[in-house]
């Protein structure tokens, strides 16, 4: 199921009235700061809610369309997160978050995540040339390798680049749960400062392997995903949020499917996918206010198995 036909879900979902009672749900950015976590290996603190920008930013020059996206980054930085997700893969995304990142002048307010999809050696560095490139920079944040299904995959070409300063950081990434086994393989040997997996309330095959081998490593994770492939605003339609959900301060599904996930301990940030800056600013909510404990988390996946 496709991120476009999740956020169309979304939106008959808030239409509903059920995700967010009208502004009420929005968060107040001037009065709480965004929630951040440390990355293991440098202790540099990122923000727990990040941008995803595959199908959503995979558009083309249409001025309304890049009017649209870029008042999501807008909301993404003022609502104090930084990290914006993309890949050589994703067609024109990592060109249109580029030409919207320089345009409002944004580099150095935001964590550029990008990734590499070919093993060839040559084919890697001209990809890698070619994402610098489109994304106007002369070095991103962290450099990921992408769809991981290799248990002895090498990083050693990942680690040149970051040794020459064209990456911060290192990661490898999985959005399928065939290769949990070898993502967590691959993080136990090379130790990247990432790890990048599907995860969500309704899709938690990851704390078997991947979530423990990533903390073993002392990798920060990053979960792509978060809606469940889309399912999860449609699972809900027409359902209010349970009472107790205030508990740890979820004022709208979104944040109640974020906090899940941003309360395990091995997790750093999450990474929805969005063009719609409202629909971006209630995610940031998630960042804010109190999150789940063990017992609640538990609750929570109850609640969500049993619609």
């Amino acid at each position: 199921m496709t991120k476009l036909r999740l956020d169309i879900s979304r939106r008959e979902v808030v239409a509903g009235g059920v995700a967010l009672a009208a502004s009420s749900a929005l968060p107040s950015f001037a009065q709480e700061a965004m929630r951040t976590k440390p990355i293991p290996h440098t202790g540099e603190q990122l923000p727990v809610v990040g941008l995803g920008t595959s199908i959503v930013f995979q558009i083309g020059k249409d001025p309304n369309d890049r009017a649209q996206r870029r008042d999501v980054l807008r909301a993404l930085v003022e609502g104090g997160g930084t990290l914006i997700d993309t890949a050589s893969t994703y067609g024109s995304a990592e060109g249109v978050v580029g030409d919207l990142v320089a345009e409002e002048k944004l580099r150095d307010k935001v964590f550029i995540a990008t990734k590499g999809e070919v093993r060839n050696l040559h084919a890697s560095i001209a990809e890698f040339q070619e994402s610098l490139k489109r994304l106007r920079t002369p070095k991103v944040d962290l450099m990921q390798l992408h769809n991981v299904s290799d248990p002895k995959q090498s990083l050693a070409l990942y680690r040149e680049w970051k040794q020459q300063g064209l990456t911060r950081y290192i990661g490898i990434t999985t959005s399928f749960e065939g290769d949990h086994d070898a993502v967590a393989a691959c993080a136990a040997r090379e130790k990247p400062d990432f790890v990048q997996v599907n995860y969500s309330i309704v899709d938690r095959a990851a704390e078997k392997r991947v979530l423990p081998a990533a903390k073993d490593a002392g990798a920060a994770v990053l979960c792509n995903l978060p809606f469940g492939r889309g399912g999860l605003f449609r699972r809900v339609r027409g359902k209010p949020l349970p009472e107790w959900a205030a508990e740890f301060d979820a004022k709208s599904w979104a944040q109640f499917f974020l906090k899940f996930m941003i309360s395990h301990e091995a997790v750093n940030a999450v990474i929805p996918g969005t063009e719609d800056a409202a629909h971006m600013k209630d995610n940031l909510g998630a960042g804010l206010g109190r999150l789940p404990d063990a017992a609640m988390r538990k609750r929570m996946a109850e609640f969500m198995e049993k619609l």
